[in-house]
């Protein structure tokens, strides 16, 4: 096991944030995992679990054993008549899986393309895209504790999959390390479609009964028009959840803001879209120091060089306090910040 000192974070978090890591370890297997846990010094030192560092705000140096996810590959597990069930490494990008999967010709995962992150990081924050969610498509995975170093396989009701959210953000946050996820993908394969922009593409392309791969290339497509390349702009993708409110609270919101932007969800509550609302509220483009809200979409704040990470927070707090006056909703961060 190597143990690397004072590393730099900067090049492992999308936002481009400094930071420092007092010790990092890489972790490429379960057994590198129980050698940080069985460690004289390791074992017992707080950890920080760090996949594509897509999801994280740095506010600081990391005082914490950062343990960076690296486990690497992809496979066929079975081959059922009602599904294929693929397991990736938790270290490999989500991105690099969906397009793999469809090159191997199994479908079911393409609404969900060019969100950036790890393979291990997408169940914790159970990912969702244009109409469908990870724990759609979930089967199993598999993790470490961290603190008895035991190996543990996980389904969908240990999980407690909920709207950005899951067991590995409650009960289980800091405490067990996602090595392998399984995905069942659906046989027969049907599209996932409904969602207002893709009907647009569908519009647009005189196409009704699209494959896999058209929608795998419409969703980059959008996705790309709206959301900043965090290789170009630091950005931490949407900074800010869609909140869920009752049918009544998005009554009394309408009539006093007629064009709000809200979806009906299946369970009778109503969701709200955030970028609508902060745009609204005049924030487009504002800055704090380096730190500001991206010009083509309000729901991403972005780095437009140097900025630090309590540029960031004071920007998001400013945000915060500005809806909630004009909404009476108090939006909710969607990256971790530390």
């Amino acid at each position: 096991m190597q143990i690397e000192s004072g590393v730099s974070l900067k090049p492992y978090n999308t936002f481009g944030l400094p930071a420092v890591a007092q010790s990092l370890v890489r972790i490429n297997s379960d057994a590198d995992v129980r050698r940080v846990v069985d460690h004289p010094e390791l074992g017992r030192a707080p950890k920080f679990i760090l996949g594509g560092g897509s999801n994280i705000i740095l506010t600081r140096d990391m005082p914490a054993v950062v343990l960076k996810v690296e486990v690497a590959g992809m496979r066929l597990v079975e081959e059922r008549a009602d599904a294929w069930i693929v397991e990736a490494g938790a270290g490999e990008s989500w991105h690099a899986l969906v397009d793999w999967t469809l090159a191997q010709g199994w479908p079911g995962l393409e609404n969900l393309a060019l969100i950036p992150g790890t393979v291990g990081a997408a169940p914790v924050q159970n990912i969702g895209a244009y109409g469908l969610e990870l724990k759609d498509r979930f089967e199993s995975l598999d993790a470490v504790d961290l603190v008895t170093g035991r190996s543990v396989t996980l389904g969908p009701g240990i999980c407690a999959f909920g709207y950005r959210d899951s067991v590995f953000k409650h009960s289980l946050a800091g405490r067990t390390l996602i090595t392998r996820v399984r995905l069942r993908l659906p046989r027969p394969w049907q599209p996932v479609l409904g969602y207002l922009d893709i009907e647009r593409k569908m519009r647009e392309a005189g196409v009704s009964n699209p494959s896999a791969r058209q929608v795998f290339d419409w969703v980059c497509e959008i996705r790309r028009a709206k959301l900043p390349d965090p290789a170009l702009i630091g950005n931490a993708g949407s900074f800010f959840k869609n909140p869920l409110v009752t049918p009544e609270q998005c009554r009394d919101i309408i009539g006093r803001d007629p064009e709000i932007v809200h979806y009906p969800m299946p369970d009778g509550s109503v969701k709200l879209a955030a970028g609508w609302m902060i745009d609204a509220c005049g924030w487009k483009g504002k800055a704090v120091g380096q730190a500001a809200v991206y010009e083509r979409q309000a729901l991403v704040l972005v780095n437009r060089g140097g900025a630090i990470g309590s540029e960031v927070m004071t920007l998001a707090r400013a945000i915060q306090e500005s809806v909630y006056g004009r909404f009476g909703i108090r939006l909710e961060p969607e990256p971790v910040v530390v």
